[in-house]
């Protein structure tokens, strides 16, 4: 309902903005025609009708901008809200079921195991919005030292088939042949860790059922280290591409319903490879065609 009265909003304000300026037109064109003989008074009355119609035009701009950003920001506190209350309501309903029942040790262990799960659950949504203020911050993450990135990546890799219970062979490495030589880059091995580990989230998130991810990690020259993480997911469309990495923001699609996050994961990964002089970006053919994770960080100089 929220959003529905926020789009009504938008597309009243651009209503407005373009009759503004086409009322602007037409008394400017009139004053023209009526004035055409002052040539002083014409050149001034251009510049400011000029004035006028930029002022009215970055207005309506910046209007539907944050607009279009509480809205986002409203879709990320209801995820947030969602992924904090959920938890708590499962521990809690667990827990009194615990204390008036008495239950045989095997469902007591299995209680146990759905809590510590739903805890984990708590404390990664948790730990992504302060990694997202984090990640925001150019102060931190400064201190940065040589870090193998090959082995980072295997080992996040190692940690996502655990924590979402995969197959080795349903996630599979390809290491460009250098020579045994590691792949070093100059970075900060937590952040380094939190972008591929959520690039790796994300692929396996967003595989549906079958998930086949291949992670490719690459040295095009001297100066690059790529890492791509291809998945045969739900795929991305095109007008969404660059949207995806931005604050909040999540792909509206119907198959992604049922996918719980906050927006934040590809925010996060973004603002780590640029802190790193780095970049990420997508590659996608579309719906239904899977999705490429790019990213790109400046190696190590010996």
């Amino acid at each position: 309902m929220r959003i529905s009265s926020r789009r009504g909003t938008i597309v009243f304000f651009l209503c407005l903005g373009v009759g503004l300026v086409a009322l602007a037109v037409a008394l400017n064109v009139g004053w023209i025609i009526l004035n055409w003989r002052e040539g002083v008074l014409l050149f001034f009355g251009i510049v400011f009708f000029a004035l006028i119609i930029a002022g009215m035009v970055v207005n309506t701009i910046f209007l539907v901008r944050e607009l279009r950003r509480s809205e986002q920001h409203d879709s990320f506190i209801n995820a947030v809200t969602h992924e904090l209350k959920t938890p708590v309501a499962s521990i809690r309903l667990h827990l009194e079921t615990l204390q008036r029942r008495e239950l045989p040790e095997r469902q007591k262990q299995e209680f146990y195991r759905l809590m510590l799960s739903d805890t984990d659950r708590l404390t990664d949504t948790v730990e992504q919005v302060l990694r997202a203020g984090r990640a925001g911050d150019k102060k931190t993450g400064r201190e940065k030292v040589q870090v193998d990135f090959g082995q980072l990546v295997r080992e996040c890799m190692e940690a996502t088939r655990s924590r979402h219970h995969l197959q080795p062979e349903v996630m599979r490495y390809q290491e460009a042949a250098n020579g045994g030589e590691a792949l070093r880059v100059r970075g900060n091995a937590e952040d380094l860790r939190t972008a591929v580990s959520n690039v790796l989230d994300n692929a396996v998130k967003y595989s549906g059922e079958n998930v086949d991810v291949r992670v490719q990690l690459e040295t095009p020259d001297e100066e690059r280290v790529v890492l791509r993480v291809q998945d045969q997911g739900v795929g991305i469309p095109p007008d969404d591409m660059k949207r995806i990495f931005r604050r909040f923001y999540r792909v509206p699609h119907r198959s992604l319903a049922h996918v719980k996050g906050t927006g934040l994961g590809l925010f996060i990964v973004k603002a780590i490879a640029e802190k790193h002089g780095g970049k990420v970006f997508a590659e996608s053919d579309g719906e239904g065609h899977g999705t490429t994770i790019v990213m790109e960080l400046p190696r190590w100089a010996e």
